[in-house]
C-alpha cells in the first residue's frame, strides 16, 4: 500500500510558491520523497548516510549505530541532491 502510495505521490508535480525578488534561495530546492538507498546529506553537504527506510515521519537513517528518522519537512532536493537543513550534529542529536 505505501507503495502504491509513495508511486502516486511522486507522479505528482511539486509548484513552488513565487518567490519575492531578493528572496530566492541560491540553489533550486525541490520538494521530494526520499528513496531508499539515496544518500542524504547535512545542510553543508556532509554525506550523513543512505536512506534506510521512508517512514510517515521521513526519511529513516542508520548513524552512528542507531536508526535516526530526519523531520520530512527538513529534507528537500538541492541541486538534484538529497538534502536536509540540518546539521549533522543536529541531526546525532535528534531521538
Amino acid at each position: 500500500m505505501n507503495r502504491i502510495l509513495i508511486a502516486a505521490a511522486l507522479s505528482l508535480a511539486f509548484a513552488a510558491a513565487p518567490a519575492i525578488a531578493g528572496d530566492a534561495p541560491a540553489t533550486p530546492v525541490t520538494s521530494v520523497i526520499p528513496a531508499k538507498g539515496k544518500m542524504l546529506l547535512a545542510a553543508d553537504g556532509a554525506r550523513l548516510a543512505p536512506v534506510y527506510r521512508v517512514g510517515d515521519s521521513g526519511p529513516q537513517i542508520i548513524l552512528d549505530g542507531r536508526m535516526v528518522t530526519v523531520p520530512a519537512d527538513t529534507v528537500a532536493l538541492v541541486d538534484g541532491k538529497l538534502t536536509t537543513t540540518l546539521s549533522k550534529a543536529q541531526v546525532i542529536a535528534l531521538p
